[in-house]
């Protein structure tokens, strides 16, 4: 497939990792097929050998799938790519295919709620035991790292509260014991920063966030060395079967070709609504990268290049306060999804981390109040009108 390295991202992101039929057609092919045909029974004992390139079956590979892969790849500045049925088999897969019982894994605690529960529920069913640090403190990442500590895992920013984490630091602190990191990167995105560039080993992403960017469809992706893939993740992708289908590769093979556009867009929005909330007598506190306010903005704006589309912010009054400012809402709409061209409410005590108790919410700085904003495409000055007579109604 084409690799053209030698061009900028923007290029890359129209055209890279395209092969096309032999109808010449401009638009991606979408190959609908779950197998293969060989010209020969020795053909095809070759490619179940890996002894001659080429498909063998749409769970272990495929044309459209892997298009989408190597843009990807081509994207994060990675040397391989895999494509997974969503971004939670994303995440799973990228550390579980690197432990076993007694291995020990690191990991920030603040996290999706989903994550979380890989880390602190799954993995110790298996005996893979498991520590959660406050990731912003490099002497807890360096006082929880254990001689068979396998993986460190974080999200940065967070979910939801955008804490930003020192990724080489973390970076440094996991290779001294030999770990690998993987960098949950879904709320920066590929287009505002570069994990394995800052010393991480592994990137994933839930596609479905901004890479589709539309709400279509669900997908993921796991970026790593050729080595690393071909050494532990391919072989578990492939016995466990959680592949996307090639019509959901295809819609975000076509969605990258616009996701730097969209994503600068993003944030353009997100930082002027960030600031019309940190100004407003009805809010508590706004978290956005962005602002000078935030606690970690020198460092996020060290490692990303903008602020990103989540703005997460406390409406006085608590529970009752929240949820009647999010009800009377008109453009913006209630969704625990984020990414999406339409700008979208959650309450993170109720849905996205609804399972963790009240204690570990207030240890994450998750209170009743606390609103997670994905901020879209639309103009911005009709968010602003409209969060602004949402407040006024309360």
């Amino acid at each position: 497939m084409t690799k053209p390295t030698k061009y900028r991202p923007r290029t890359s992101l129209v055209h890279g990792g395209t092969v096309r039929s032999q109808f010449g057609e401009t638009s991606e092919a979408m190959f609908l097929t779950s197998g293969y045909t060989y010209e020969t029974m020795e053909a095809a004992e070759r490619r179940f050998k890996n002894e001659e390139p080429g498909f063998v079956y749409s769970r272990f590979s495929n044309p459209t799938v892997r298009m989408f892969e190597e843009r990807m790849a081509l994207l994060e500045g990675a040397e391989d790519a895999r494509a997974t049925a969503s971004g939670m088999a994303a995440v799973t897969a990228a550390i579980m295919c690197q432990v076993r019982a007694g291995d020990h894994i690191l990991s920030s605690q603040a996290l999706f709620g989903s994550c979380r529960f890989i880390v602190e529920d799954l993995a110790p069913r298996y005996g893979i035991t498991s520590t959660l640090v406050d990731g912003r403190d490099l002497d807890a990442w360096k006082a929880a790292i254990r001689p068979n500590t396998k993986v460190v895992f974080l999200e940065s920013p967070s979910n939801p509260t955008l804490e930003v984490i020192d990724i080489a630091a973390v970076a440094e602190i996991a290779h001294s014991v030999g770990a690998k990191l993987v960098v949950d990167n879904v709320f920066a995105t590929p287009i505002l920063q570069k994990p394995l560039e800052l010393g991480a080993d592994v990137v994933v992403y839930s596609a479905t966030k901004h890479i589709d960017g539309q709400g279509r469809c669900l997908g993921g992706v796991v970026l790593s060395t050729k080595q690393w893939i071909d050494d532990n993740l391919a072989n578990y992708l492939r016995q466990t079967g959680p592949s996307i289908s090639p019509f959901n590769a295809w819609i975000m093979l076509k969605s990258l070709e616009t996701v730097d556009l969209r994503v600068r867009e993003h944030a353009r929005n997100a930082e002027a609504v960030a600031r019309f909330l940190e100004g407003h007598a009805k809010i508590g506190r706004v978290l956005y990268p962005g602002l000078k306010s935030h606690p970690q903005h020198e460092l996020a704006m060290k490692q990303m290049e903008m602020g990103g589309n989540i703005v997460a912010f406390e409406v006085n009054g608590g529970k009752e306060a929240a949820f009647r400012f999010a009800n009377a809402l008109k453009v913006i709409k209630i969704s625990n999804n984020l990414g999406d061209a339409k700008s979208l409410i959650t309450h993170p005590a109720t849905t996205t981390h609804q399972r963790l108790t009240q204690e570990q919410r207030a240890d994450l700085g998750i209170g009743e109040g606390m609103l997670r904003l994905s901020v879209g495409l639309e103009d911005v000055q009709d968010l602003i009108e409209d969060i602004d007579a949402a407040l006024g109604r309360d």
